[in-house]
């Protein structure tokens, strides 16, 4: 029984691995106006064709010592830390999943882990999207929302949902976006940007009401803690911007794992 586990959890890292390699391409990609289909990937600074031994997830890193084999300029840690990343996402949501997915009716025994780790591979990407580049692309911002809006709506007509849950699902996303454009509007863009708002929206129809406010609570205090951290290290002055949506999706998963249990916690408080 153990063994098996092992050699399932060993299979899906390496799984993860290798859709971690292909998250690469599609975040640099998506950034850069390309296709992520386009094509073999190319090393970002000498645009030579990467050899197929050269781009084994991780492992290649290492052998190369962390530089392109053919113009010798770094490679940056962010490709193999994605990887890593993914694959432990993998792992997590295949030892993990008779505990989060409890869904049993078809074809929801199935279709409800494939969208959480679906949902888990964007949130990835928006994070180093916006940490890399300070930009949440609208393709993979549209999807989260699409999908978390098709899931909703399927939940509702097989009465696994009520419909006012649904539209305070709805409401959720509304609002999260009404309140992040306010933000951007008085801050002019520079506290909240117009990817922030359209993400407020896609991850209020995720998570719905009343995780959509935990996720935000979550937001901003992890984002103050590290701007605190960032001002007292010197890493930055007052004045300059970091980029929220990293935070914003980690406020989310916050609220995925723990949100209910939050939220009870601090009604019990006032109540």
């Amino acid at each position: 029984m153990i063994g098996t586990m092992i050699i399932g959890a060993v299979s899906v890292f390496l799984f993860g691995l290798a859709i971690g390699s292909f998250l690469n391409v599609v975040i640099y990609r998506t950034i850069h106006g390309e296709s992520p289909f386009e094509g073999r990937s190319r090393c970002p600074h000498c645009k030579k064709t990467i050899r197929a031994i050269d781009n084994i997830p991780l492992l290649s890193f290492l052998f190369l010592g962390g530089r392109c084999r053919y113009c010798k300029t770094k490679i940056s840690w962010t490709y193999p830390v994605i990887e890593l990343l993914t694959g432990v996402l993998f792992v997590w949501w295949w030892l993990g999943g008779s505990l989060f997915f409890k869904l049993t009716a078809a074809p929801f025994v199935y279709l409800q882990p494939l969208f959480w780790l679906t949902v888990g591979t964007l949130l990835l990407s928006l994070f180093f999207t916006d940490f890399l580049y300070g930009i949440l692309p609208d393709i993979l911002v549209g999807v989260l929302g699409v999908l978390a809006l098709a899931y909703r709506v399927l939940l509702t007509y097989t009465g696994i949902m009520q419909w006012p849950d649904f539209w305070y699902s709805i409401a959720s996303g509304i609002g999260a976006s009404l309140f992040f454009f306010a933000l951007h509007a008085l801050t002019r863009g520079r506290g909240m940007g117009m990817g922030d708002v359209k993400l407020g929206l896609a991850f209020g129809i995720l998570l719905g009401w009343p995780r959509t406010l935990v996720a935000v609570f979550a937001s901003f205090v992890s984002g103050a803690l590290v701007g605190v951290w960032l001002l007292a290290s010197g890493r930055r002055q007052f004045g300059q911007t970091i980029p929220f949506g990293p935070f914003l999706v980690l406020g989310t998963m916050v609220s995925l794992l723990w949100g209910g249990a939050l939220w009870s916690w601090y009604m019990g408080m006032i109540f």
